[in-house]
């Protein structure tokens, strides 16, 4: 039998407030800090201490939720989610469960058949647990350590509804909620550190079915590749046991990305097993109408809406919009670019930060706002290519030269005589030079062996040291080939 998968998607971004949720103590990265070193007596659970909300935190979240297009409530409650685990040092976690901060919203995504909105349930604020590390020693023993550095740190969820249905989509819907949070500034989106996590309901029904299957929830996806890894066994596992008669079991599953399978980890929980009720030592909160206009108008533009004015103002073609769109900070860079010169086409401003600059990034690290160049300098570069003072090879070579040294173009090209030669009457005598001095070569060419063409031009270039115009070159030793023939 043919399934298809119905996929929702929870997910859990930490909130770059200075301090925590419910405290003041400060928020750390908790993979460099030292264990348990930005904890009191509210985040580490003690008797007889109370919480007080965060507004950054407050802010930060409605800030999503009004890029989501959600309804904000104007009160909103949080709840005791009591179950009991060593990283939760109170046995309960303060969350919103009935009445939440934000619910019906939606994200546009873009697939193969076009244009598909994904509804969002709800947006809701919480506090984020602590971290359990697990310790085998030679001996075979077993223990977990617990840092409670990361206990009571703001945390969001958004809830989709299960209106995703394959992993690709998953992709784009993640990638654009994470996109989104790193554009408002509340979240820098970085999947290495865990500071956003995703966890994804998956079930699968026959196609053409309108009713549901029994679902699973895998937990902590924090890769994109390992998500939709996950997605894919699922739904091969369930379908193998649909096809031989078994029933799929409601639990949460983990993912083993070493072996790429799921694996169970305890029996699904239901809303009754976590016996919701309201924090009885916080009011419920109360956001002022004029308060949420005042962040909406300071909102600013979406990743989506960013790509399509960069496609319509530039004619840039789709992918490569979203690549610029979906970093402020590199969207910011392109149009400083394009803004400077507007003699150089913004589709070669685009390859060349999407190819060189991208490409370095991932080398050393850098970002956009931490490289030593800035966008003028980039369209100094492209000026000597665009004038034929310098071909492309060379270019990327100054360029890697200028993000090492942060020295100018300039400065580079001048010190190391890599100006680029145009003369044609020195680039005919160099083409004739290689000509004469390889007249196996001519001869095999000359018998057909048309693809030495190419061979000839390397050699030019190389005996040029990189330096001679190759499109005079290509032009004028097809021009003496054609004549020898």
């Amino acid at each position: 039998m043919q399934y298809e998968a119905v996929i929702g998607l929870e997910v859990h971004a930490e909130l770059q407030t200075a301090s925590k949720m419910f405290c003041g103590c400060p928020v750390v990265d908790a993979t460099i800090a030292a264990p348990n070193t930005a904890v009191c007596p509210v985040c580490s659970g003690m008797p007889g201490v109370l919480p007080v909300v965060n507004k950054k935190a407050v802010e930060y979240a409605i800030r999503v939720a009004l890029a989501l297009n959600c309804e904000v409530a104007r009160t909103s409650i949080f709840a005791r989610k009591n179950y009991f685990y060593p990283d939760l040092p109170k046995g309960y976690q303060i969350s919103q469960y009935e009445q939440p901060l934000a619910e019906n919203g939606e994200l546009i995504i873009d697939t193969p058949q076009g244009e598909k909105t994904i509804r969002i349930r709800r947006v809701h604020m919480e506090e984020d647990t602590g971290k359990l590390t697990h310790v085998i020693t030679d001996e075979g023993e077993s223990y977990s350590l617990v840092d409670l550095n990361r206990s009571g740190v703001s945390l969001l969820e958004i809830v989709s509804e299960p209106d995703l249905s394959s992993p690709e989509e998953v992709t784009a819907y993640a990638s654009g909620l994470r996109d989104i949070v790193r554009t408002l500034g509340v979240n820098s989106g970085d999947m290495e550190k865990g500071v956003i996590r995703f966890e994804a309901n998956v079930s699968i029904r026959p196609v053409g079915s309108k009713e549901l299957g029994t679902r699973v929830e895998i937990k902590n996806l924090n890769t994109f590749r390992g998500m939709e890894r996950a997605i894919r066994y699922e739904f091969q596992r369930q379908s193998a046991l649909l096809d031989a008669g078994l029933p799929v079991i409601q639990e949460t599953l983990g993912w083993d990305e070493t072996l790429g399978v799921t694996y169970s980890q305890r029996g699904k929980e239901e809303a009754h097993d976590y016996r919701y009720f309201p924090e009885p030592d916080l009011p419920p909160l109360v956001v002022e109408k004029e308060w949420i206009d005042q962040i909406r108008a300071q909102l600013p533009e979406l990743p989506r809406a960013c790509m399509l004015r960069l496609q319509q103002q530039y004619s840039l073609p789709l992918e490569e919009t979203r690549m610029l769109a979906s970093d402020v900070d590199t969207m910011n860079f392109f149009e400083e670019c394009v803004r400077s010169d507007p003699s150089i086409p913004p589709r070669t401003v685009a390859n060349w930060i999407i190819g060189q600059l991208f490409a370095w990034f991932n080398s050393s690290g850098e970002t956009i706002t931490s490289v030593k160049i800035k966008p003028i300098d980039l369209m100094s570069l492209l000026r000597f290519v665009q004038s034929e003072r310098i071909n492309k090879n060379t270019a990327k070579s100054v360029l890697e030269m200028m993000l090492q040294t942060g020295n100018q173009a300039t400065t580079i090209i001048a010190e190391q005589g890599l100006e680029q030669v145009s003369d044609h009457v020195e680039i005919e005598e160099l083409v004739m030079r290689i000509l004469v001095e390889n007249p196996e070569q001519v001869t095999a060419y000359l018998n057909g062996k048309e693809t030495l063409e190419n061979w000839f031009f390397g050699q030019a270039m190389r005996a040029a040291k990189g330096k001679a115009n190759p499109l005079i070159i290509k032009d004028l030793l097809s021009e003496k080939l054609s004549k020898l023939k």
